[in-house]
């Protein structure tokens, strides 16, 4: 009798070690897949805080006038205008090249430039006014090109709107892995972003008239 206690309690003992040694195993197979799956983790997709403050642009000259946002750079020339996004200057990773958006004023008829393979044709209405869209987009050795371009016409003048970014892939910067997805989602949203606001600037659009100079005719030649 007593040699069948022993042994239930012999059984009972080896029972609990061998529980016990499954539920740490298993407990730490558990937190191996969770540690896994979180290391793996990656952001698809991002979204870029844009700035509502926004800037007039006047020429009375050229007859426009437009809104952009007024952390933009701003160079003037005779007959255009450019606006460079500085992408660098964000406090996130990216490998932005260029950023830029430009409006020209040419005489003539307006024409888009030609291209094998356009990505979007449209017709954007403002008002009265009716601005014919094309965006194109390639990618040449590790270099991602987009183009936005709207042209409007008045008379024997053309207004000609065009965004460009240029992209890096972010693996010939030396991001990999994890990283390099993360940068490259952080540069989809960046040119996301100008793209919205180069479209809102193109809404923004209207024709001014500058002040009238004097009549010559009525201008009494100082003695």
């Amino acid at each position: 009798m007593k040699k069948i206690i022993i042994l239930v309690v012999l059984l009972a003992i080896v029972g609990a070690v061998v529980w016990k040694f499954n539920s740490s195993n298993t407990g730490s197979s558990s937190n191996n897949d969770n540690t896994k799956e979180e290391e793996t983790k990656v952001p698809t997709s991002q979204t870029v805080k844009v700035s509502d403050k926004l800037s007039e642009y006047k020429n009375d000259e050229l007859g426009f006038a437009v809104k952009y946002p007024t952390t933009w750079e701003r160079g003037e020339a005779s007959n255009n205008v450019t606006f460079s996004v500085l992408a660098e200057n964000e406090k996130e990773k990216n490998t932005i090249g260029n950023l830029q958006s430009k409006i020209d004023i040419i005489s003539g008829k307006c024409t888009f430039p030609p291209v094998t393979t356009v990505k979007e044709r449209d017709v954007l209405k403002v008002g009265d006014l009716s601005f014919n869209m094309i965006s194109i987009a390639n990618a040449i050795q590790g270099r991602n090109y987009f183009s936005r371009m709207y042209s409007l016409q008045k008379d024997s003048i053309c207004y000609f709107f065009t965004f460009t970014s240029v992209v890096l892939s972010p693996t010939s910067k030396g991001f990999v892995g994890a990283d390099a997805q993360a940068v490259g989602a952080r540069n989809t949203a960046l040119v996301d972003a100008t793209d919205t606001q180069f479209k809102d600037m193109v809404k923004s659009f209207k024709f001014v008239v500058g002040p009238a100079g004097q009549d010559e005719t009525k201008v009494s030649p100082k003695k």
